[in-house]
């Protein structure tokens, strides 16, 4: 009996799975950080694993080297990053001391964070929708949830104990953000998001700034960052709510100027 021999890769086909390996690695050391209590270290490693999570694809894609095992692997890396560590952080650093609440409450959030992962990767393959919706996501996505439900112990490293430590603030983050990850909300998706000639320059300073701040006040950045998206959530809602009913009235001589860009 003859036997198949598996088809060789190039390296540059298996650039993006290093890169979500890293991720996922990123995302289990954040753990180790938070159980010898080195909160800061913990937050970096997420952010770390959002940086090459952001990566991967779009490398991927340069390098024409999709593929389902990559899409699988990246949600497995996904829950790690986002759903189990920034839960263990949470706990350890100030659900502990509330008990079985506080373990339902992360239970809870990295639950909510699975769910979305899984109705995201069952929309993969979905032919039927519009191009149009490739700008939104459904409900906020896990890296921007991880971020989200850190930002009380970001604002517990920048202005001390006494208020963004206590276990009602942080459990009520935790479950809002949980809750907004498996909503129907859309919210905008910057993964495809196209920069026009003229806004390449301030598109280039504005990262060089935001860089910047991050680097030299990073927890005061961290939370202007988190409110600011908590703030665009209305505005992708209205923005998407206007694209379905113009899509309602195909004969309508107005067209959006998004429809020059398919997503």
């Amino acid at each position: 009996m003859r036997r198949h021999r598996l088809r060789d890769h190039s390296i540059n086909r298996l650039i993006p799975n290093m890169l979500t390996l890293t991720a996922l690695c990123a995302g289990l050391t954040s753990i180790k950080f938070a159980l010898a209590e080195r909160w800061e270290l913990a937050v970096v490693a997420i952010l770390v694993a959002a940086l090459f999570d952001a990566l991967d694809g779009r490398i991927a894609r340069l390098l024409d080297s999709t593929s389902k095992f990559g899409a699988e692997l990246d949600s497995l890396s996904d829950f790690i990053s986002f759903g189990v560590a920034p839960a263990m952080i949470l706990y350890l650093w100030a659900m502990q001391d509330v008990g079985r609440i506080g373990w339902a409450v992360a239970l809870l959030f990295s639950a909510c964070t699975a769910l979305r992962l899984a109705r995201f990767n069952t929309k993969l393959d979905n032919a039927d929708l519009p191009a149009w919706t490739a700008r939104f996501f459904t409900g906020v996505p896990a890296p921007a949830g991880a971020a989200l439900s850190l930002m009380p112990l970001a604002g517990f490293l920048r202005y001390g104990s006494g208020f963004f430590d206590s276990p009602l603030l942080v459990g009520f983050v935790m479950v809002g953000v949980a809750a907004l990850m498996v909503s129907r909300l859309p919210t905008f998706s910057f993964k495809r998001l196209k920069v026009t000639q003229a806004w390449v320059l301030p598109a280039m300073l504005t990262a060089t700034c935001v860089i910047a701040f991050l680097v030299s006040d990073t927890w005061d950045t961290l939370l202007v960052a988190g409110l600011a998206y908590l703030a665009s959530i209305p505005f992708s809602y209205r923005q998407y709510q206007r694209l379905q009913r113009q899509r309602s009235f195909p004969t309508s001589p107005v067209l959006d100027p998004l429809d020059a860009d398919h997503l």
